[in-house]
């Protein structure tokens, strides 16, 4: 058990270079995906940047731990500067918590962090794209777009879906990030945030990074969009259903509540939240039509209804709370 409360134990670390020289190091959650994690390492360890980095698997399923030992055999194959750990700790927070911070003990010289899901696989210059923009930009956070890859070849029509869109289009400064799934975070930030980085009790995909991301803005962090540096996300066919869009919509709705109220909880925020959402269903209608417009995606054009009615029961305390691990989003 570290002192952050974080119950981690190494079961994999390959001995080449000097830990003092690794500069970056990509952390990758893993959760029952051994197939995809291997399509994942590969693309990781054929980038080659211009500094010395090494990558971290952290296992979030240790009854099974067959993303571990997948890792293992991989790491075994590929000579490279690697460490396998398990989180024991169940969830997307107590995952991303525990790589970043053993790669924080591990790597003295760390001066940055990269993380990639275990569902993605990375484009060839993804790292040097992350880094360039963000020292090109002064940003303290950099973060690239998660391309949808459908499995299901009728899935592909949900490509232009605002639930598979990145969040922004063009590379340069932005307000804030959503999404740990693409990211670069430097050591300045690392060092500045308490831990747990995230929050323990928001342990879900897209609340506690969400959350995290937050965070960091109200200390002054700043953050950048690498539009160059794309990671293609596989998605499942049971994730191209009528039903799981809307499910997923739903969802989006009551995250942005729930973040906000993390912010503040009193009666006057969550009236301020409540009149936003009502105002955001008032216009949902004609927002709809007009990204079936743009998308040519009837059912694009319950989006931002399916996101409003998600505030709602949020905001009323019919949200579901039943929150899951990595892996299944």
């Amino acid at each position: 058990m570290t002192p952050t409360g974080e119950d981690i134990s190494i079961h994999f670390q390959s001995e080449l270079e000097n830990a003092a020289d690794i500069e970056l190091v990509v952390v990758v959650p893993t959760f029952r995906r051994p197939d995809h994690l291997v399509k994942t390492l590969k693309t990781i360890v054929s980038q080659r940047p211009d500094f010395p980095c090494a990558t971290l698997v952290v296992e979030n399923d240790p009854d099974g731990q067959s993303g571990a030992e997948a890792a293992k055999r991989f790491f075994l194959e590929h000579r490279s500067d690697s460490t396998v750990i398990v989180a024991h700790r169940r969830g997307h927070s107590h995952a991303c918590n525990a790589g970043w911070a053993t790669a924080l003990d591990l790597y003295p010289n760390l001066r940055a962090v990269a993380v990639i899901y275990d569902d993605a696989v990375a484009a060839p210059e993804w790292l040097d794209c992350l880094v360039a923009v963000r020292e090109g930009h002064g940003a303290d956070i950099a973060g690239g777009p998660q391309l949808p890859v459908f499995e299901d070849a009728d899935g592909q029509k949900w490509k232009k879906h605002p639930i598979f869109s990145p969040s922004y289009e063009a590379t340069g400064p932005v307000p804030r990030l959503y999404s740990a799934g693409n990211v670069l975070i430097t050591r300045a930030v690392l060092d500045a945030m308490p831990r747990p980085f995230l929050n323990p009790a928001l342990n879900l995909v897209g609340v506690g990074d969400g959350d995290f991301f937050n965070r960091c803005r109200a200390k002054g962090f700043s953050f950048a969009w690498a539009a160059e540096a794309w990671v293609a996300e596989t998605v499942p066919p049971d994730h191209t259903t009528a039903s799981w869009i809307r499910a997923r919509s739903l969802e989006q709705g009551a995250i942005s509540t729930l973040l906000e109220q993390q912010g503040d909880a009193g009666l006057t925020a969550r009236l301020r939240t409540f009149g936003k959402s009502i105002a955001l269903l008032a216009v949902s209608l004609p927002r709809g039509l007009k990204l079936w417009a743009q998308t040519g995606l009837a059912t694009a054009s319950l989006y931002h209804f399916h996101v409003a009615l998600g505030r709602l029961t949020a905001t009323m305390g019919l949200a579901d709370e039943e929150h899951g691990a990595p892996g299944e989003r």
